[in-house]
């Protein structure tokens, strides 16, 4: 048998509810960022066997990962247009991975449980729509620790790195800056981009510095870093810390970046 090539891991921004779905103001707002998520397949080794999202949109006192064969649908988002209460992701989940993702989290001393009734949410469904369209590849949904806490979250991911090499694509969706009063406010940019710098500049790190930065994330990146994500708001920051848990010796890069109604939002990959 073929050993399947390494997959890198990936921290990608999934927008605001349904934003790639929907009119907005300004009309190109986010057409850059969709431009991204379309890109992500053909940028990969290969196909990928399965997919572990990790989303900033399920938290959990332990790890919870979704089970079932066939997961319904969850639109934790509200106000927006009717249609957008229609859109459908009808990949099959992946119970047999759920198997194995839990033996890894167990062996690294969490607890994880596996929920047969959750469905996709939108940190899951909306940037998989764009980024693998046809629906056909397994997804297992991962939810972060209520804790909020960076070093277990680099310590979860450090678990699954041995699904790179099972052919399994870790992707932590959520989005770089998301401190919700900001959006939109012209005194936010500046500390958006501060941010973003740091981001960019601490995932290229070597591993021990970077995961040590990430660790201590809320000091180490100034004042920039908790106006970007208020305190006790930063699950959407989370999932990067998973992702690069998982790539181990990988060296990160930012691969994409804008500006979206006045502040930097960036994705990042480590191979």
């Amino acid at each position: 048998m073929n050993t399947p090539p390494r997959m890198p891991t990936l921290y990608i921004p999934h927008g605001a509810g349904p934003c790639f779905f929907m009119d907005w103001n300004p009309a190109d707002a986010w057409d850059k960022t969709a431009a991204y998520l379309r890109s992500i397949a053909s940028s990969l080794p290969t196909r990928p066997q399965a997919i572990v999202l990790v989303t900033a949109h399920w938290l959990g006192a332990q790890p919870c990962m979704s089970s079932a064969a066939r997961p319904g649908m969850l639109f934790d988002y509200y106000g927006f247009p009717p249609h957008t209460y229609e859109l459908s992701y009808p990949a099959p989940g992946a119970p047999a991975l759920a198997g194995r993702v839990s033996g890894l989290l167990a062996g690294a001393g969490f607890d994880p449980v596996q929920d047969s009734e959750r469905g996709y949410d939108h940190g899951s469904f909306i940037p998989l729509l764009l980024a693998f369209p046809d629906a056909d590849i397994p997804v297992l949904q991962l939810s972060l620790l209520r804790s909020l806490d960076a070093a277990e979250h680099l310590r979860m991911g450090r678990a699954l790195r041995p699904l790179r090499d099972e052919g399994v694509l870790i992707i932590g969706s959520g989005m770089s800056y998301h401190n919700m009063r900001g959006y939109g406010d012209p005194r936010s940019g500046p500390a958006a981009a501060e941010f973003d710098r740091w981001l960019s500049e601490t995932v290229a790190l070597p591993t021990a510095e970077r995961d040590a930065r990430l660790a201590n994330w809320a000091t180490a990146s100034g004042p920039a870093g908790r106006l970007s994500h208020p305190p006790r708001a930063e699950e959407h920051l989370l999932p990067l810390h998973v992702a690069a848990g998982a790539a181990g010796e990988g060296r990160g890069a930012k691969v994409f970046g804008d500006r979206v109604m006045g502040v930097d939002i960036s994705a990042f990959r480590f191979d």
